[in-house]
């Protein structure tokens, strides 16, 4: 497919699977594009930029230009609410101290854990190992919000984009949360405010049974699917119309 393309801004999607890491690694260390996507959680995230990492200084030692290689971590903002909210109702339900630690993380945890994720890019890409690859000109793996369309009325519908306001970061954004965002969002740098709070949001949830560890994992399997059932549609129909 790259070669196919021969366009220098054109990314590969690998899915963020256990999988996908090793897949991700070689295709950077051979200087082809990737979009990491399917992207849930903080571990995995950190796996992620490693093996970007991992890739580039393969890459470097074989002595090949690493200037003009680039990459995106997309990272699904919220649909991480939408699977969380619902495991909230049972704590909400029986009242007492639960109940109002739940009403504190109901609709926080995606942008909690953007923005921790965040504060990961900064501790990897800041560390001597990133800075001796940026000297030979390498870039970056920028996060990029995906999944920003609010899917919840009652929440703000600019809310996964005027949370996540940061540099080197990209967001995706439907075009009702594009029009909604140019009519009445406020453009601030906004990322790296309230991390402290965010930190104790994800520290908290374990007090009400969700691990979000498994939530990541529950995300990517269901997204795997929601990939692999459209793909073998459309192979499906290639070949009826080769025969």
């Amino acid at each position: 497919m790259w070669a196919a393309l021969n366009r220098p801004n054109v990314f590969i999607k690998v899915p963020a699977t256990a999988a996908g890491l090793p897949v991700i690694q070689q295709l950077i260390s051979e200087g082809i594009n990737v979009n990491v996507t399917l992207l849930f959680g903080l571990t995995r995230y950190r796996q992620v930029a490693e093996t970007y990492l991992a890739g580039i200084e393969a890459r470097a030692a074989a002595g090949q230009p690493v200037k003009y290689v680039a990459s995106v971590a997309s990272f699904f903002v919220s649909r991480i609410d939408t699977l969380v909210d619902p495991l909230l109702e049972p704590s909400l339900a029986r009242g007492g101290p639960a109940a109002d630690l739940a009403k504190e993380v109901r609709g926080q945890v995606a942008v909690a854990s953007a923005k921790l994720a965040y504060q990961s890019y900064h501790e990897l890409f800041g560390q001597m190992r990133f800075k001796r690859l940026a000297a030979a000109g390498a870039r970056v793996q920028r996060l990029l919000w995906a999944s920003t369309g609010t899917k919840n009325p009652a929440y703000s519908d600019v809310k996964y984009i005027e949370s996540l306001i940061g540099p080197d970061t990209v967001n995706t954004i439907p075009i009702e949360t594009l029009n909604a965002y140019r009519d009445h969002g406020v453009p601030q740098a906004s990322l790296e405010k309230d991390v402290a709070e965010a930190a104790r949001i994800v520290q908290r949830l374990p007090e009400l049974g969700i691990s979000l560890d498994q939530v990541a994992q529950q995300l990517e399997d269901e997204g795997v699917a929601k990939f692999n059932e459209p793909f073998d549609k459309l192979v499906k129909t290639l070949h009826k119309g080769f025969h």
